[in-house]
């Protein structure tokens, strides 16, 4: 009988899984056997090792495709084995650094011109992943922007969504996000972080000025309504499974998330994390955000009530709710609806308005 900790980490995300790119089988095959969440680490970092493995020997084979896709694979297998585990910092940021490095060989495999970019940001650097459209010598940009457990490594797919409708992606760790977290914590004006980002990206002669999109997933999907309230440079932004008032939503949050959130925010407890994530909320601000913004989200969403998205539609001036009623957090279990209602949604704002 698995603890309340690996049933809840099923329970809740086991549709993101897949839907980032993590093989079912593999899914079903690694969780079976976890019984206690101390095994969660460890048990995916040997299915992520199965998978480099494959792509070492698809190199030595010379398959480029095979190898690069067995990295993605790996990437994804090492990042949700750390995702919400707090168990073991040390061995936490091991796992992450594996999954960092374990991107950029597939990076290098299936998209030699993706760059890593780091950045200052106030007394520490931020990073993010730079990838663009095949066949573009200048495309608008989307900062893609994760939420309080997921990172610049599991994008790649979502990224793919804007490359193939002619946009740049800029998947950024922020404060308190993946290795961005090793020297940072969560703040709620993000703002800071996405100007910048622009700041680092300003001068690039392969993005069209003044055509900027945000989109962020889950407490990403606060903080891109929330930079955009404070970052003039940004045209259009679109949300998806994320909260007005991540503070009202504690309580009833799985203990993992609590733990995760404690943990990147730098808190010293539980108490202390409540406070802090009662500074995360939209109240004055979303009223403030005048570009275009969509917000999606699933009404069966078991983190996130979904009257928070209602608000945050009703009381942005430019706010396009879309409610899914089979939809759960991030309607990871619907992406073949979510994915490209917003990649289509961008791409009207941004390339479509590209002279």
């Amino acid at each position: 009988m698995a603890d309340s900790r690996v049933e809840a980490a099923i329970a809740n995300w086991a549709p993101r899984f897949t839907s980032q790119g993590v093989d079912y089988n593999d899914f079903m095959r690694t969780t079976a056997g976890i019984e206690h969440w101390a095994d969660w680490l460890p048990a995916w970092s040997k299915t992520g090792d199965m998978h480099s493995a494959l792509g070492a020997e698809a190199v030595a084979a010379g398959n480029q495709l095979s190898a690069g896709e067995a990295y993605i694979r790996a990437t994804l297998c090492y990042h949700f084995a750390k995702f919400v585990w707090m168990v073991d910092a040390d061995l936490h940021r091991q796992t992450t650094e594996r999954a960092v490095a374990s991107l950029y060989r597939a990076h290098r495999l299936l998209d030699p011109t993706a760059e890593r970019v780091e950045f200052a940001f106030e007394d520490s650097t931020l990073v993010g992943n730079f990838r663009r459209p095949t066949g573009a010598s200048a495309a608008p940009l989307v900062v893609l922007i994760p939420g309080l457990d997921s990172t610049k490594e599991e994008f790649f797919y979502w990224e793919n969504v804007f490359l193939a409708r002619g946009m740049a992606t800029f998947s950024l760790d922020g404060p308190g996000q993946g290795e961005s977290g090793f020297r940072s914590s969560i703040r709620p004006d993000y703002e800071v972080a996405v100007g910048a980002a622009l700041d680092a990206l300003a001068d690039r002669p392969d993005l069209v000025p003044g055509r900027v999109g945000l989109v962020g997933v889950s407490m990403g999907g606060y903080y891109a309504p929330r930079a955009a309230a404070f970052e003039p440079r940004v045209t259009a932004v679109a949300t998806v499974g994320g909260a007005y008032d991540f503070g009202a939503c504690w309580s009833g949050l799985p203990q993992i998330t609590r733990e995760t959130f404690v943990h990147h925010s730098g808190s010293a407890d539980e108490s202390e994390g409540a406070v802090a994530a009662g500074r995360l909320s939209l109240a004055g601000v979303a009223e403030k955000v005048a570009q275009p913004l969509l917000v999606v989200f699933g009404k069966l969403d078991r983190l996130i009530p979904w009257q928070q998205a209602e608000r945050l539609a009703s009381e942005a001036p430019n706010g396009e709710l879309v409610m899914f009623e089979e939809g759960n957090h991030v309607c990871n279990n619907i992406p073949y609806k979510y994915r490209p209602l917003v990649g289509d949604w961008m791409a009207a704002r941004l390339v479509g308005s590209v002279t």
